[in-house]
């Protein structure tokens, strides 16, 4: 039961971190820009998207290709490249769901880190919270790295992701290491 609870506080530490990166530091919008002339290229999107939302990928190789590389590489030598993820109109049902649905992943994630800090048997309130902030090192750089790798996506977003995921890892597990002690962390006897 106490590792249920150190999951549920952890996640609220959690929430109340990223709540306030997002809206008081700059942070949440760290390598976001404003398109030009937004209004034409959204009409553009719409008359050549339509209706179907999706993740875009440009420009586009067949990837059964066997000269796939060779001739994306050509074709990058003259085209621009990019990543689009598109909604129609109306597909998007404003903050309130997403919040929610933020809120339970981040107990997921708060849920099990409070398991695996129960079942690795860390007696020290430091070697709890720091085994919860390096998952978090581990969490927060394997998308968000890839992306700035594979896609290009700019370092400074990147790194503002990183942070907030990480400081939130961090957060939840100030709040994980102190509600679990140690006798909540013994290691499980050998069967």
């Amino acid at each position: 039961m106490r590792v249920l609870i150190a999951g549920l506080l952890g996640a609220i530490a959690m929430y109340a971190w990223v709540s306030v990166a997002h809206m008081f530091t700059p942070l949440g919008n760290m390598g976001i820009s404003q398109i030009p002339n937004e209004a034409a290229l959204v009409a553009d999107m719409q008359r050549t998207l339509g209706g179907k939302d999706g993740l875009y990928f440009y420009p586009w190789v067949d990837p059964n290709d066997p000269k796939m590389m060779e001739k994306y590489d050509a074709i990058l030598k003259n085209s621009a490249s990019g990543l689009l993820l598109y909604h129609k109109p109306g597909a998007s049902a404003g903050m309130s769901g997403p919040l929610v649905y933020e809120f339970v992943k981040e107990l997921v994630e708060m849920l099990i880190a409070a398991f695996l800090v129960g079942w690795a048997g860390i007696g020290a309130y430091a070697g709890r919270a720091g085994f919860v902030t390096l998952m978090g090192i581990a969490v927060s750089i394997s998308t968000n790295a890839s992306y700035w790798i594979w896609y290009k996506f700019p370092c400074d977003y990147t790194l503002a992701c990183i942070a907030i995921t990480l400081i939130g890892y961090f957060a939840g597990g100030l709040v994980i290491a102190a509600v679990l002690r140690k006798k909540d962390t013994a290691a499980p006897a050998a069967a």
